[in-house]
């Protein structure tokens, strides 16, 4: 049996394509397929794994069920001039994101704002990777998405809302944009589910058991309640996100998608919401002497010995993986081989 602790090094290209062919095996249409290899792969570029090639199983595990449909094609509505609404039909968000990301940014640039509403989505990928392209446009965004009821208000023990993510991106005129995507819990469940495969414990202040206590054990953290980071301050953003991705339009509450699931395990059924703002059509004529001040701000950051900006990470490790290829655990490649193949993936 392959060690638990034994890693293989894999190029993206390699990456994209088991992801792409482990959807494929399972009926998933090609653009699903393709979407979603593209968001897993840059996860692991960029040395996020718990959004990596590991999300895959959820991916397969959602469409073996019978939840998602992994043929489902999504259709867009311009529901006004500014607002833009996706029915993901089921299906999975990437490929939602990618439809609507045209009409977002010709709406944002036509009238200085504008909002895309993606509804009835299985969201299980990193959310830097849908701002990303909006940077790159010249276009400010701020995206957030709910999840399955997995973290407990500050001073609680009992689950109501998903680690809901919250991500901000900013144009810079040289180089990569400004892109921070993080969970409003204290990590990412997908991060506590890999020390669990790797027998490894958690750092306290990450979960508690059924009964409220502290634990650093992945299996109990995962049984009882992860913590939202930050306490009262990570609870009310975490509710933020709660209204804005779910009731505010029209969709699930964390609590009602993990009711939806029934225990199958499944990536959360959803919403997103994502904002975009043009500087060019709110700063006009000053618009360059506006974003050099912007400019002076990230350099008095990035400038202190021992300080990087938030994203700079990433991007360090992106460069790194273009050239070396990324590693990944062999007992998952070996999942996923099999995965590719036909085989497994009921549960």
């Amino acid at each position: 049996m392959t060690s638990i602790h034994t890693e293989r090094r894999v190029s993206l290209s390699e990456i994209e394509a088991l992801a792409r062919d482990v959807l494929l095996a399972r009926g998933v249409s090609f653009a699903q397929a393709d979407a979603v290899a593209r968001n897993v792969t840059a996860a692991e570029a960029d040395e996020c794994r718990s959004h990596g090639v590991y999300r895959l199983i959820g991916y397969v595990r959602a469409v073996v069920s019978g939840k998602a449909d992994g043929r489902a094609v999504p259709s867009m509505t311009q529901v006004s001039p500014a607002i833009i609404r996706v029915d993901a039909g089921r299906g999975f968000a990437p490929l939602a994101n990618e439809i609507a990301r045209p009409a977002l940014v010709a709406a944002a640039q036509s009238l200085g704002i504008a909002v895309l509403a993606i509804n009835n989505c299985y969201h299980n990928s990193a959310m830097w990777v849908d701002l990303e392209p909006l940077a790159d446009a010249g276009l400010v965004s701020i995206g957030m998405t709910a999840g399955q009821c997995t973290v407990a208000p500050h001073g609680g023990s009992k689950p109501v809302f998903g680690t809901n993510p919250f991500a901000f991106g900013w144009p810079r005129p040289d180089g990569a944009p400004f892109v921070f995507d993080f969970a409003t819990s204290a990590a990412a469940r997908g991060e506590i589910e890999l020390h669990q495969r790797a027998g490894k414990s958690i750092p306290l202040g990450w979960a508690v058991d059924a009964e409220g206590r502290p634990t650093t054990d992945p299996a109990v953290g995962l049984a009882g309640a992860m913590l939202p980071f930050g306490g009262h301050k990570g609870t009310a953003l975490a509710l933020m996100i709660e209204l804005l991705a779910g009731p505010m339009i029209g969709d699930l509450t964390s609590q009602e998608s993990f009711a939806e699931d029934e225990g199958m395990g499944s990536p959360p059924l959803g919403g997103e919401l994502i904002i975009a703002f043009d500087p060019v059509r709110f700063l006009g004529d000053d618009f360059a002497g506006h974003m050099a001040r912007a400019e002076t701000l990230f350099s008095s950051i990035s400038g202190q010995d021992g300080v990087r900006l938030p994203g700079d990470r990433r991007l360090e490790a992106r460069a790194q993986s273009v050239q070396n290829g990324v590693l990944v655990p062999a007992r998952l490649l070996e999942e996923l081989e099999l995965l590719r193949a036909g085989g497994g993936g009921r549960g």
